[in-house]
């Protein structure tokens, strides 16, 4: 099982935060189905650049601490490949997974995600985060402001997804630094 990546490694972060009308527990069960929290990114979409990933995941689904999932397809024509690995996952409350190894993506590098589920009257709270580093050499401006862009993205799509499977009894609200 990798190290924990320390925080100066990954300087950067998003999250999104939503109010899900379902107990926290089958938030959980919803969250620790990496095809459905990945769902996002099997879709051809324009932040994909019509291209889409595909998800493999070992014996274990994603769902034990120690298991490994990669993603596996193509963006603007180029092909790209990641594996994670649960570093943590203490049901209903917290599931982390991270990057092995360096990915080949092209707009964030390595990465850490976190979904935190909190209870709260009739209803739980979801929060997505990634916190992650730029791919390689990029590291001006214009490749921060788009890794911000994605990753944004990329934590509301799978916020939204959440809502769309429970329901939402407040605003929505995505939370960014």
């Amino acid at each position: 099982m990798p190290t924990p990546t320390p925080r100066a490694t990954l300087p950067f972060f998003e999250e999104a935060i939503v109010a899900v009308g379902a107990p926290r527990e089958q938030v959980f069960a919803f969250v620790d189905e990496p095809a459905r929290l990945a769902g996002h990114m099997g879709r051809r979409t324009w932040m994909m650049g019509g291209g889409r990933m595909r998800l493999d995941m070992d014996r274990h689904g994603g769902r034990r601490t120690g298991s490994r999932v990669s993603l596996t397809g193509r963006a603007f024509g180029i092909p790209l490949h990641v594996r994670a690995e649960v570093t943590e996952r203490d049901p209903p409350t917290i599931k982390r997974w991270q990057t092995v190894g360096e990915p080949r993506l092209l707009v964030v590098g390595r990465y850490r995600m976190s979904v935190t589920i909190d209870r709260a009257p009739r209803q739980s709270l979801a929060s997505i985060r990634i916190d992650y580093a730029l791919p390689g050499a990029h590291r001006g401006r214009f490749a921060q402001w788009l890794a911000r862009k994605y990753a944004r993205w990329c934590v509301r799509r799978m916020a939204s997804d959440v809502v769309s499977a429970f329901g939402l009894d407040i605003p929505y609200r995505g939370l960014a630094r």
